[in-house]
């Protein structure tokens, strides 16, 4: 299986989805978007994992290979690609297939809940998860869903958390995957404790770190199990040929 990992920043790589990728023996092809990446022809990867980062989608005169980004996840999705976002990967598959993605009423931050919606029962990577999940949220953007999109999961803040898109195509607004080190990490980054004291006050940045140790085994397990079950999707027969890790 041949996976390729669009990255925008370095502190937010696929966390726990990358220690599965890796125990499957997958092999990862990973393209550093903000440091100037190439992104790879079609024949070159079976699936995609988008991750998340500080910019908008929407900021293609800042950063140019936004446009050509959200042209190959078009295009790949379309013709079946099994496709996984997280956070700016969700954004980047709504704005892909035409969504509008635009500021939500105000920044989510923290360890915050999310519901399961109806159709997440009879769902192939969502089923068998509690009604309410804890996740990591940090975004100030949302998106309107893409034509055919189902709706997985939402909150009170922010409707839109979850949603598939055809067999295999999906994405989360939240973040599960950010492992014990990852956190740490973010803790000690001066723009993302700043962004958190802003949105929650002073030692914002401090309550997100101790609400997340306390979350994170629960997390990193539905994580763990909900990415199994969607490289389940992957066609059996990927990843017979080569490519470069």
């Amino acid at each position: 299986m041949r996976v390729l990992v669009l990255q925008h920043i370095a502190c937010e790589p696929p966390g726990e989805f990358e220690d599965v990728l890796r125990e499957r023996g997958a092999e990862i092809l990973r393209v550093e978007l903000d440091e100037g990446g190439r992104l790879p022809a079609r024949d070159e990867f079976d699936a995609i994992v988008a991750m998340g980062g500080p910019m908008s989608v929407n900021d293609e005169a800042e950063h140019p290979w936004l446009v050509e980004e959200k042209a190959l996840i078009r295009t790949a999705v379309e013709s079946g690609v099994p496709f996984w976002g997280s956070c700016l990967g969700v954004q980047l598959l709504a704005a892909s297939l035409g969504a509008r993605v635009y500021a939500g009423p105000a920044p989510e931050v923290g360890v915050l809940p999310v519901e399961l919606t109806p159709e997440a029962a009879d769902d192939p990577v969502f089923a068998g998860l509690p009604q309410t999940l804890a996740t990591l949220q940090w975004h100030g953007d949302t998106f309107d869903l893409p034509d055919g999109a189902v709706l997985l999961a939402t909150s009170p803040a922010y409707r839109h958390q979850a949603f598939r898109v055809g067999p295999s195509a999906y994405g989360v607004q939240f973040h599960i995957e950010v492992t014990p080190s990852m956190g740490e990490e973010w803790a000690t980054i001066p723009e993302y404790a700043a962004y958190a004291d802003r949105v929650l006050g002073p030692g914002g940045s401090d309550a997100v770190l101790a609400d997340f140790r306390a979350a994170t085994g629960e997390m990193q397990g539905h994580a763990r199990g909900m990415f199994e079950r969607w490289l389940a999707l992957v066609p059996a027969e990927a990843g017979h040929s080569s490519a470069s890790t």
